[in-house]
């Protein structure tokens, strides 16, 4: 059994006892509390990322305990490869921090399963009228507010220009390159450079399949939470995703596996070894940092004719169900996302703001890589694509199963073809459609 699937039913098992616990501990709690706390209250606020994360958040922390002094908060932080198997069993556990940070589906998974609080219950505290419409949208589970976007993100190709110039490669022609030309110019990078460096970083992620199928007019899901692409387009997502492999444009299938889960520091692109990266946009000041080069930022291949690009919320801000201080809670949150004192210390770390006071509170402070992604995503809002659905409750397990699937790939031990169906089959069974 190979690690990735040992750690996908870990994870499995986790949700599955979220699920039983819920069943019992909810039903029978008291409903937090949304009214004026006395006295000091400690409330716990878990989020995922690096180290320079980790110090702008306790910075703005401080901030927040500065004008709050009855309370303190509790911070809780790590790398995303353990972020939600130690969610999942927190909250089986009935031990949920109070505010949690949440990404891709899983405000849908939990929001469903009962475990994220209505937030109309704060909204007397946690003021969301500024917000940007799609972004407050995004926060929403079948037109619940559940979540709160920290900001806004979207796929790109961060490439690093010394890589290219050392190599002896033009960087692509941003905007109207092909998917054939992204493997033809990574391949070529690979080549031209010292062995240990790749023209791509990475292989094929499961964000880029969902752009994969946008180009091509499909979606990963559909508004009634269906799969939304075919056959085709999943067998070629896997055949382009080898061939990048095979060729030497990536990494071969077991350093591809090995750096799944690193942290910026450790990826290829990170170290300096990389010419380009499939990822957010927001990890353009991160890359940059840690591989102490001016990275850019180029539109993914294959936008021409059908943009399959998106705005997506980076990360939200969720508050637990069972939390008992709600109040203090929402708190944190609309100080976070509404508060210049908060904006000026996180800028774009989590995402350009959604609030548009808070994105001209920090245009002059931002880093030029900082102004590069604000730039990048004016550009992408100003695109005409096609609509998001978030994904519905067990479409988290969809993402491990793209991993996995594509893993198996990699190392030849399944085709493109049946890769395929064997991804259809599993997807579905996982969202139960």
């Amino acid at each position: 059994m190979t690690r990735k699937i040992a750690r996908s039913l870990r994870k499995t098992i986790a949700i599955a006892s979220v699920v039983s616990m819920l069943a019992l501990s909810v039903g029978c709690s008291n409903s937090p509390s949304g009214q004026p706390e006395d006295g000091p209250v400690e409330i716990r606020f878990a989020w995922w990322g690096n180290a320079t994360r980790a110090e702008i958040t306790s910075k703005a922390i401080n901030e927040f305990e500065s004008a709050n002094p009855t309370i303190k908060v509790k911070p809780e932080y790590g790398d995303i490869g353990g972020y939600f198997d130690k969610l999942a069993t927190q909250v089986a556990a009935n031990d949920a921090p109070d505010v949690i940070t949440m990404g891709g589906a899983y405000p849908a998974e939990y929001a469903n399963r009962g475990a994220l609080l209505d937030l109309a219950k704060v909204s007397g505290v946690l003021d969301l009228s500024d917000t940007d419409q799609g972004a407050l949208e995004n926060g929403q589970v079948q037109g619940t507010q559940y979540g709160v976007s920290t900001g806004a993100n979207a796929l790109a190709v961060v490439a690093n220009p010394a890589v290219f110039q050392a190599a002896g490669v033009p960087l692509p022609e941003d905007g109207s390159w092909s998917w054939d030309d992204f493997s033809r110019i990574a391949a070529e990078v690979t080549a031209k450079s010292p062995a240990g460096t790749y023209g791509t970083a990475t292989v094929l992620t499961h964000d880029s399949l969902d752009a994969y199928a946008r180009q091509r007019g499909e979606a990963l899901y559909t508004q009634d939470g269906a799969l939304g692409l075919g056959k085709e387009t999943v067998r070629d997502y896997f055949e382009l995703s080898a061939q990048l492999s095979e060729s030497g444009a990536a990494p071969g299938a077991s350093e591809t596996v090995e750096k799944l889960d690193a942290s910026t520091e450790q990826t290829l692109m990170g170290m300096g070894q990389a010419g380009m990266m499939l990822t957010w946009s927001n990890s353009l000041t991160a890359l940059s940092k840690a591989s102490g080069s001016d990275l850019v930022l180029l539109n993914l291949p294959g936008e021409s004719p059908t943009p399959g690009i998106w705005l997506q919320s980076s990360q939200f801000y969720t508050i637990s169900a069972r939390s008992k201080h709600t109040e203090a809670a929402a708190k944190l949150v609309d100080f976070l996302v509404n508060h210049e004192a908060a904006a000026t210390i996180i800028q774009s770390d989590r995402g350009v703001p959604s609030n548009p006071e808070m994105r001209a509170a920090i245009q002059e402070l931002l880093t030029p890589q900082g102004k590069v992604e604000a730039a990048y995503i004016d550009q992408v809002g100003k695109k005409d694509f096609a609509p998001t659905f978030i994904g519905p409750t067990g479409s988290t397990a969809v993402k491990e199963i793209t991993e996995r699937i594509n893993t198996e790939v990699l190392f030849k031990r399944l085709s493109p073809e049946k890769a395929a169906e064997q991804w259809l089959n599993e997807s579905k069974a996982a969202i139960g459609k």
